[in-house]
């Protein structure tokens, strides 16, 4: 302190940084690229991105039966069948199509 009881100009300048730099460390560590905002974001969208994964999972299993249930080694006549009808508007002389 000086002889008037005023804090030296050096202190103050001292303190002023010291909490300046607090501020700002507190502030990225909150609100930063990687701060607390930041990774519960990226929580939740690890949380999304697995629930579409295992969507995803489901119907490319889905396709691999049906891929494999219409390949050389397997064919499945129905599947088959229902595909030509679907694909290509085909129907048996004998049936009778309600709309």
């Amino acid at each position: 302190m000086q002889a008037g009881g005023t804090p030296a100009l050096g202190a103050a300048a001292y303190f002023t940084l010291a909490g300046a730099l607090g501020a700002y460390f507190a502030f990225a560590a909150v609100q930063g690229n990687h701060g607390l905002f930041q990774r519960v974001q990226i929580e939740a969208e690890i949380v999304a991105l697995r629930q579409t994964r295992d969507r995803l999972s489901g119907e490319l299993a889905v396709i691999e039966n049906r891929t494999r249930r219409l390949s050389d080694g397997f064919l499945d006549l129905d599947l088959l069948d229902e595909r030509a009808r679907d694909v290509l508007g085909m129907m048996r002389a004998d049936e009778l199509i309600l709309r």
